[in-house]
């Protein structure tokens, strides 16, 4: 048993800038899953291929609940922030619970609705590109673009202020540092948690005639009961952190990637019809959620040749997953022209991110305006300087600086 702890590797392994950490790339290599160590001297199991992948995050005999005994937890930062989460969000409910609270938000993500919406999106993305050019170069991209499309996008769906987001994107940093003193996440997740009950309060009792989302749930879902205030405050915070962190870094590793490949930006602002293809690659290149997949058995269940016990944890790496030369030829190039739409780079199962549609309608209405109206867009800095966040739930990057 000691022999087979020692050679367990490592979990979690540290990426490269453009590349999941290459230890997943042998692990490939393997027969069967293989054993890693987690951070609290545990061992899980730990899925790379793509199938192997899709198998567990489409099984529901795999709990995403961290209370299930045997959760694999990341790093301690991680585990004081999901056991002081109470109540948990949707994303880590299990059926049937994650079901009915899932069927809550439907609605508000379906693609006809969203789409609906471009016309607002695209005046966004214009202000901000305005308001960009006007400040004038340099510039930090990630913080004065990339940072502040989604969170102005996802304030006004909410309808949190958005002259709050100082406040809201801080706590969303310290929740999402796997390195922090685990009292800083917990800190930070209840500091959001009370402001987001303030604002609760306050469209209570002044209703008016608002159509913003937390007006709406808490007029048909938490005042007939059907969900508690708790419950509404945990699912607000996921979408609130949900919709701006994630597609802010993308969109900074997006124009990143395209800066690094002028040939595609240059094909990409030629033809924009290609933005679809150019997104996914963005999202399945990047996989920015890179340790999204810890899950634990609830059940004995085989997956890729191994026989996985109850109350195993075990990661389904997406990241992984989405580098598998087996789904995506030369996975390692990044490669505008493939065809890349069944990454799992918003998951996969029931789990599959709420929206993903929101996201994928606001990356592609950047990447059809952000070179066209800046086409002599590069890097202020050498690419050796530019600080990438490894160590952070959602990967991406400190700072952006470029010219034009």
């Amino acid at each position: 048993m000691e022999e087979l702890k020692a050679s367990a590797p490592a979990f979690p392994m540290r990426r490269c800038p453009f590349a999941p950490p290459p230890e997943y790339s042998e692990i490939r290599q393997q027969p069967g899953l293989s054993k890693v160590s987690m951070p609290d001297g545990s061992q899980a199991w730990i899925a790379t291929r793509y199938d192997d992948v899709r198998a567990i995050l489409g099984d529901n005999r795999f709990s995403t609940s961290p209370s299930t005994p045997g959760y694999p937890f990341i790093a301690p930062a991680r585990a004081a922030l999901l056991k002081s989460e109470n109540p948990a969000t949707i994303i880590r409910m299990d059926p049937p619970e994650h079901t009915r609270y899932r069927r809550m938000l439907t609605k508000e993500f379906m693609v006809h609705h969203i789409e609906a919406m471009r016309p607002e999106l695209q005046q966004t993305v214009d202000t901000l590109l305005d308001e960009l050019v006007e400040k004038g170069a340099p510039a930090d991209l990630f913080e004065d673009f990339a940072l502040a499309v989604p969170t102005t996008v996802i304030s006004r769906i909410l309808g949190v202020p958005y002259e709050d987001r100082d406040f809201f994107q801080e706590r969303s940093k310290a929740k999402l540092d796997l390195t922090a003193d685990p009292e800083v996440p917990v800190r930070a997740g209840a500091e959001m948690r009370e402001y987001l009950d303030r604002l609760i309060t306050e469209k209570m009792q002044h209703p008016g005639n608002r159509s913003d989302l937390i007006s709406r749930l808490v007029t048909s879902q938490v005042v007939p009961g059907h969900m508690t205030r708790e419950e509404a405050l945990a699912t607000i915070e996921l979408l609130l952190m949900g919709g701006h962190e994630t597609t802010a870094n993308m969109i900074a590793l997006g124009t990143l990637s395209l800066l690094l490949n002028p040939e595609q930006k240059d094909a990409l602002v030629a033809d924009p019809s290609l933005v679809r293809n150019t997104v996914e690659e963005m999202l399945r290149f990047h996989t920015i959620v890179h340790y999204n997949g810890p899950r634990v058995a609830l059940e004995d269940v085989t997956v890729g040749g191994t026989l996985i016990r109850k109350g195993e944890g075990v990661l389904a790496m997406i990241t992984a997953a989405n580098r598998d030369p087996q789904a995506f030829p030369n996975p390692d190039a990044f490669d505008i022209h493939r065809d890349a739409l069944h990454h799992v780079a918003f998951s996969y199962g029931v789990h599959q991110c709420l929206g993903q549609p929101l996201a994928r309608a606001e990356l592609q209405i950047v990447f059809t305006s952000l070179f066209q109206r800046l086409p002599k867009l590069r890097l202020a800095v050498p690419l050796e300087e530019i600080k990438f966040r490894y160590d952070a739930f959602v990967y991406g990057v400190d700072a952006l600086p470029v010219v034009w």
